[in-house]
C-alpha cells in the first residue's frame, strides 16, 4: 500500500468508536447523551463502571500503538512515518467518521502513540497520571499533567525520539486543548471527581 493509504487505515482504526459501541451493545445507551457526553473511557466508567472502561481504555491505547509499531515500518523510512500514522489514529479517535466526527479526547490513543515512539516517557506520564488522579480525584487534571510531561520526558529518557519531540509537543498541546472545558470547571471547582459530581 502507499503511504497515503496507510494514513487512511490508521485514521479508520482510530475512528473505531469503542466506548460508543460498548455502551450501545452492553446497556443500549448512547454516551453522547449521558454524563459528560464524551466518547471516552472516563465517561464510560462513570456510566457503566470499570468492568467496561478498562478494556475500552486498553483498546483505545492499542489504536495508537498499532499504527506506530505495525503500520509504520511498512509505510516508509525515517522516524516521522510511525508518528504521522499515530497522529492520524488520534485524529480518528477524536473526530470519528463513524459517529458524526465526534469522539473522545485522545488521551489513551495518544498514550499508545507515544508508547511506540518513547516508551520510557510513556511510563513516566502514566505514573504522573496515576499519582495526580489518586491525590486529587480529577482524571482530567491527571491527563493534562501527563500530556505536559510527555515531551520533556521523551527528550530526556528516549534519545531516539528527539527528532520528533516537536511533534510530541504539538500532540500534548492538542490533548490539553481538548480539555479546555475541564480546565474551566477545575478553575470553577465544579469538575467531576471519580465517583461523584463536582460541587454546583
Amino acid at each position: 500500500m502507499t503511504a497515503a493509504m496507510w494514513l487512511i487505515v490508521s485514521y479508520l482504526l482510530g475512528s473505531i468508536p469503542t466506548s460508543y459501541l460498548v455502551g450501545r451493545l452492553a446497556k443500549g445507551i448512547d454516551l453522547r447523551q449521558v454524563g459528560s457526553k464524551n466518547l471516552g473511557a472516563t465517561n464510560l466508567y462513570r456510566s457503566l463502571g470499570w468492568r467496561y472502561a478498562i478494556p475500552v481504555g486498553l483498546f483505545d491505547l492499542a489504536k495508537g500503538a498499532i499504527p506506530v509499531w505495525v503500520f509504520g515500518p511498512r509505510a516508509g523510512d525515517g522516524p516521522w512515518w510511525p508518528l504521522a500514522l499515530g497522529v492520524a489514529a488520534v485524529v480518528g479517535h477524536v473526530f470519528s467518521v463513524f459517529v458524526g466526527f465526534k469522539g473522545g479526547k485522545g488521551v489513551a490513543t495518544t498514550a499508545g502513540v507515544v508508547l511506540g515512539v518513547a516508551p520510557w516517557a510513556t511510563l513516566v506520564a502514566l505514573g504522573l497520571w496515576a499519582v495526580v488522579v489518586r491525590l486529587t480525584g480529577y482524571v482530567s487534571l491527571g491527563s493534562i499533567v501527563a500530556a505536559a510531561a510527555l515531551p520533556p520526558a521523551a527528550f530526556l529518557l528516549d534519545p531516539g525520539s528527539r527528532p520528533v519531540v516537536a511533534a510530541l509537543v504539538a500532540m500534548a498541546v492538542f490533548v490539553i486543548a481538548m480539555h479546555r472545558a475541564n480546565i474551566g470547571r477545575l478553575l470553577a471547582g465544579t469538575e467531576n471527581r471519580f465517583g461523584r459530581r463536582g460541587a454546583p
